[in-house]
């Protein structure tokens, strides 16, 4: 199964790419079980935080050109002459939903970096909430170098992550950038030695998880959502989500423990 998914008991999710002979490309079958390994996260109340990563020294470069484009083609070409909507349970909307350009998953997502993360992989970054990576990690927007466009997010959410010049440096010259570079212009959170990243990305992991999971997702959902709008119009949704959290019985156990000097007992609800 080159797309693993695993659950532990403190409502962390670890997804990990396992394709190594393609430098964890995919082709559209990798990128349909991909986007279903988020769908199942984002189903699971019981699940809060996830990981994604890759397996080796890799994270994800991306489609697999040799077969995607082929791929997709055959499948356009199948969906329009037989009125199907998938093939294989392929859809020609998984390579985005794997690349979170329009999954609206509100619950915190790690990734943890141990080699390239160019093409796709960067547009999943640009979808995920802490980066660690490791030393030799490397990251670039590489579809002009190949007469290609990235149309899975990039475009649109690097200029709103980083200062504008940052991102232009990424997107116009398609250069790979070293970890250093890209902790610098502001791309990651951190860089940890090669044997530290599982651990670093578990431990980022648990200090989110040890919050109230209502909470933590309602302020993800604010940022997401405002960032669209008006200060007026985001506004108004800050206040619908606060609404939210506060009619909770967890908004009721946090202060209850607190008063009590015990841990909180989470229920997400």
């Amino acid at each position: 199964m080159p797309i693993h998914y695993a659950k532990n008991d403190e409502h962390i999710v670890v997804i990990t790419i396992d394709r190594p002979e393609a430098r964890n490309a995919c082709d559209i079958y990798h990128f349909r079980d991909l986007a279903n390994a988020w769908r199942e996260f984002n189903a699971d109340d019981d699940a809060w935080v996830a990981i994604i990563t890759g397996v080796g020294r890799n994270f994800m470069s991306g489609a697999d050109l040799k077969t995607f484009i082929p791929q997709v083609t055959k499948l356009q070409q199948q969906i329009a002459g037989g009125g199907v909507e998938e093939i294989d349970g392929c859809k020609l909307s998984d390579a985005v939903d794997a690349v979170l350009r329009n999954a609206r998953i509100y619950k915190p997502i790690i990734a943890a970096i141990n080699g390239p993360c160019v093409a796709g992989g960067m547009e999943m970054l640009g979808g995920v909430d802490i980066r660690v990576a490791t030393e030799h990690a490397s990251f670039g927007v590489l579809e002009p170098r190949r007469g290609l466009f990235a149309g899975g997010g990039t475009t649109v959410r690097l200029p709103r992550q980083l200062t504008y010049p940052a991102a232009m440096e990424f997107l116009l010259t398609a250069e790979q950038f070293p970890a250093r570079r890209a902790l610098e212009l502001g791309l990651l959170n951190e860089i940890v030695a090669e044997d530290e990243l599982q651990a670093k990305a578990l431990d980022w992991a648990r200090r989110i998880a040890v919050n109230a999971p209502l909470s933590v997702q309602a302020t993800k959902e604010s940022v997401l959502r405002g960032l669209g709008e008006t200060m007026r119009d985001a506004y108004k949704i800050e206040s619908e989500l606060s609404r939210r959290v506060f009619s909770s019985e967890d908004a009721k156990e946090g202060p209850r423990a607190f008063a009590e000097k015990r841990p909180p007992r989470w229920q997400g609800k």
